[in-house]
Formats: structure tokens, sequence, C-alpha cells
């Protein structure tokens, strides 16, 4: 059951922390209550407990304390589950000193299985109750007679029953919390000015990791213009790998058989199980109730599966206001329940709205950021490449007048070659407002290198180009990583005096960081705020910083949300 472990990642860390500082605390306390009642019982009963019984409670409180202190110093090892398990051990101790099965330390044992269930899960609590019952059980046979068996018979039934209540509840509390984090981190989507696509793309990739599945597929058609188009992502892969593929003819895929409003969920059990129970069942989303799908449905699930190369699929329509779709989430070897078909339902209810939202507004701005192109490419060749061209005929002209033997033939060719360059860069610039932009992510060192050569040749100063973690950008991101780069090497070329530089790339903890540094050169660090690419950050939801590095350097870190 894939949703059913718990990932404490999925958690916030201070949550964490503050359960395991708890049950180190309530450990010490039960470890001392222990030790005090071993002490009480040996005064009242008055005679000698044997140094194994001191030596086993003592040996109890001393770890109880080193848990608790190395809990609170934070070793993220004493807030692992093996802590669960030496608990189990120390139990067993306690019981097999103090008498085996009459022994009321029995009891010990819903501490670890409470703690362990409602930390990791059902799975975590259910491994626990078994390893209890099973050390209980050898406990009472080494040590118990025949007159105790109805007594060892009760108390490990006891102790599988409650514990197995404990485990399901505590499991059903670990995942509410994970799916309250799902629906979170769905709810702060991707930046919706880099498009609905890294949006969806972000979406799938968390449906994915969330239900630790093979393959989600989503399929969606437009009512305007009336074209299927199939989004495929594979366990593993990040968001920017997303497969998108239009079908013509989507009437012949399988994927279709499935089309309406239900809830569908298949899982494929071995021989005898599916001839006990039902491998597909629906559910009526307007009554929440499932049944058993008949011959025709239980065919038609059966080739989606082996389509999907699936032991277990589940599918859910998407609730679009524009048009129709389905989600298919699957897996090769796990298996689904009808609560996980259920929440992919409200997943997809709780996203794609706004998906659409973004969708119409993403629509409303290219239309406008086309005219206003239009407009911008017309300003600047008439503000801009025109008077730089009056200047290269200029230069030109002066060329033509100088003798020979003028000392300034060379700075004269100089000048209206970087006019010439100026020009054409220009030029390009122009196109690309006017025509929009298609800049993809793989060519942005390319990008990145002519600019750095363009500079070492104008300015000489040489610029290092660094990709310091993997980075997959879309092409409105990479657009605007371009445009601030090229605005902190202009920094560095009209206002500092360095002859090196250094650009650094790259994406932590779902942040783009961009890390623009030039040398020192001698002069003393001054903090300032860069007023453009600060803006620029602001406006992509991120923030930029001036700090000092190495050697006196001046770096500017740039931080996106992506």
């Amino acid at each position: 059951m894939p949703a059913t472990s718990f990932d404490p990642d999925c958690g916030t860390d201070f949550n964490l922390t503050a359960d395991a500082v708890m049950v180190a605390r309530m450990r010490l306390v039960l470890s001392i209550s222990a030790l005090l009642a071993v002490a009480v019982d040996a005064g009242e009963a008055q005679e000698d407990i044997g140094n194994i019984t001191w030596l086993a409670f003592a040996g109890y409180l001393v770890y109880s304390v080193g848990v608790y202190i190395c809990t609170r110093t934070g070793q993220r090892y004493f807030r692992g589950k093996a802590i669960h398990w030496f608990d189990v051990l120390w139990f067993t101790l306690l019981i097999f000193v103090t008498g085996g099965l009459p022994s009321l330390y029995f009891l010990f044992y819903f501490f670890v299985i409470l703690t362990s269930s409602f930390r990791w899960g059902y799975e975590e609590g259910a491994r626990v109750t078994m390893a209890s019952v099973a050390s209980f059980a050898a406990c009472g046979l080494a040590t118990g007679t025949d007159t105790y068996t109805p007594q060892l018979l009760m108390r490990t039934t006891f102790l599988l029953a409650l514990g197995h209540m404990i485990g399901h509840w505590g499991g059903s509390k670990v995942e509410l919390r994970r799916r309250l984090s799902l629906l979170g981190q769905v709810s702060q989507l991707s930046n919706p000015r880099f498009g609905v696509n890294r949006t969806i793309a972000s979406t799938m990739e968390r449906t994915l990791d969330f239900f630790k599945a093979s393959h989600c597929i989503l399929l969606m058609r437009n009512s305007e213009t009336g074209a299927w188009v199939m989004r495929t992502l594979k366990e593993g892969d990040p968001a920017d790998s997303v497969d998108i593929e239009t079908i013509s003819r989507i009437s012949d895929s399988p994927l279709m058989a499935l089309s309406g409003e239900r809830v569908v969920l298949n899982n494929r059990r071995p021989w005898p199980l599916n001839r006990l129970r039902a491998d597909g069942h629906a559910c009526d989303p307007r009554n929440h109730r499932w049944f058993a799908l008949d011959e025709h449905g239980a065919r038609r699930n059966s080739a989606v599966a082996a389509m999907l190369e699936a032991r277990s699929f589940m599918s859910a329509p998407l609730p679009m206001r524009l048009g129709e779709g389905r989600v298919f989430v699957s897996s090769r070897d796990g298996q689904f329940r009808k609560s996980d078909a259920l929440f992919l339902a409200h997943i997809m209810g709780h996203v794609f709205p706004v998906i659409e939202t973004i969708e119409v507004l993403d629509r409303m701005a290219s239309e406008a950021a086309s005219k206003e192109r239009l407009k911008i490419s017309l300003d600047l060749h008439d503000t801009a490449i025109q008077p730089y061209i009056g200047l290269k005929l200029g230069l030109s002209a002066l060329r033509k007048k100088a003798t020979a033997d003028n000392p300034l033939i060379d700075d004269l060719d100089k000048l209206a070659s970087m006019a010439e360059s100026v020009v054409t860069d220009l030029r390009r610039y122009a196109g690309a407002v006017k025509h929009g932009a298609d800049t993809r992510c793989e060519f942005i060192l390319p990008h990145l290198h002519r600019q750095a050569a363009h500079i070492k040749t104008l300015y000489g100063i040489d610029i290092a180009i660094l990709l310091e973690s993997d980075v997959h950008l879309d092409d409105r991101m990479t657009a605007e990583v371009l445009q601030l780069v090229r605005e902190g090497l202009n920094n560095i070329c009209k206002h500092t005096h360095a002859h090196r530089g250094c650009i650094r790339i790259g994406c932590v903890g779902g942040k783009l960081h961009i890390r623009i540094e030039n040398e020192s050169c001698g002069t003393e660090f001054a903090n300032f705020r860069p007023r453009s690419i600060s803006e620029r950050a602001a406006a992509l939801g991120g923030r930029a910083q001036v700090s000092q590095g190495a050697g006196g350097a001046t770096a500017v870190l740039v931080e996106i949300p992506i």
C-alpha cells in the first residue's frame, strides 16, 4: 500500500523534533516510575529484590536519560525508528526479571506501540505490535507454568487486539498529516508568471511522490480546439521532463474507455484471490459508494492496466470548466486503496480550477505582452538602433579622412567594430522583443558563454560561468535568468575596475540561486542595493541581496522560488 508509510520529510522538522523530545521525556518518566515501583514493592513485601532486577531497572533509567539528552541536543539518530525497537528489548528484559507472565510491566509494550504508530504509521506500529506479542509470549513460555496458560492467552490477545487498534488510529493520523502536507504544497503552486505547464508538471511530480507510484498521466481536451493532450511523468524524473504529446485519434486508446465522472480503482491480485474478490471497482462521486465492475468494465480495466504495464492503477476525472480530462496514477509493484483513489480525485478538484484560472490569466497576459513587445521594438529601433547607425557612419567617414600615418586609425577601427557589434546585438534583441523570445533552458550555458566572451573582447574582463547543480528551467525562466545575469555583468563593467568575475547558478531547496561576483581590486566593500536586479527578482517572487565574498569580493545573490 504505497500511501501508508510515512516520510518524515512531509512534516516540518520542528514538529518531528518536538514529538521526539516529548517521547523521550515520557520514556524518562516511565523509567523513573518503574524503578520507584520496584523499590516500593520491595519495601512492602519486606524481601530482597535480586541484583539482576535492580541492575535491569537501573540500566533502563540510565538508557532513558541518555536518549533524552541526545534527543534534546538534536542527534537525528535518536529520533529514528531504532529507538522503538530498543524499547521492545528493554521491556522484554524487565518483564523477564520480574517474573515473566504475571508481571504487570507488560503494559509498557503499549508505550512503544503508541509512539511508533503515531510517529511512523500503521506498518511500523503493526511490526512493533507483533514483536511485542512474540517477546511477551516467549517470556511467558520461558518462565510460566501450565496454570498461567489462560492468562498468557488473554494477555497476548489483549496486547495484539489493542495494539492493532492503536496502530490503525496512529496510521490514520500520520496519513492525514501527509495528505494535509500535500494539499498545502499543491496550494503553493509554481509561480504563475512561468506558465500553466510548469504548474501542472509540479502537481504531477508531487502526486507521484506522494503515492510512490510509477507513472502519472494527464489526459486533457480543450473545448475550443477539441485537441487532446497527454502529459506523462515517470517515477524519479524531474517535473521539467514531463512528456507532452498531442493525440489525434484518442478514441483508439484504452485510456478513453474510462471516460465519465466515476473514480476507478483496479488492483490485479494473484490467483485464486482474484476469484474471491473483484479486481476493478468504481465510485459514484454523487454518493461516494463503491461497487464492483461488471465483466465489460473489468475488461476495460485490464486493457488499461496492460497499456500502463501496472499491477495497480487509479483514475479520476479532472474538474475542468473549459474542457474535460482524466488523471491516471499507476504502480508496478504496490497496490492502491479506495481512500487513495478518492484523495486523488480530491487533489485534482482542489488544483485544476486554480490551474484553469492561471491559464486564462496567462493567455490574457500573453496577448497584452505581444502588443507591448511590438511597440517596444519600434521604439527601440527609433531611439537606440538609429543613433548607433549614425555613430557607425560618422566613424566610417572619419576613418576615410584619416591619412595612412594617422596614429588614431587603430582606435577608429576598434570603435567602428564595437559600434557594428552593438547595432547587430540591438537588432537581434529588437527582433526577439517583437516576436517573443524562444530560448530553451538547455541553451542557457552557450548564451552565457557568448556573453562572457563578448565582455572579454570589449572590456578585457574574464567571466567564469559555473553551474553548481542540475538546473531545469522553462523558456520564461531562462529568459529571466539571462536578463538578470546580463544586468549584473553590465554593473561589473560600468561600475567596477575588476578584471575577473564569476557567475554561479544552482537550484537548492526549490529555489534558483544566481550569484554574480567580482574581485575587490583593492577597494573597500560597500553595501548597496542593485535597484534593477532587486526589482526583477521581486517581480518573480524572489529577492536580491549584496554580500562580501572571499578576499573582499562583492557578490550579488538572487533567490527565486521555482
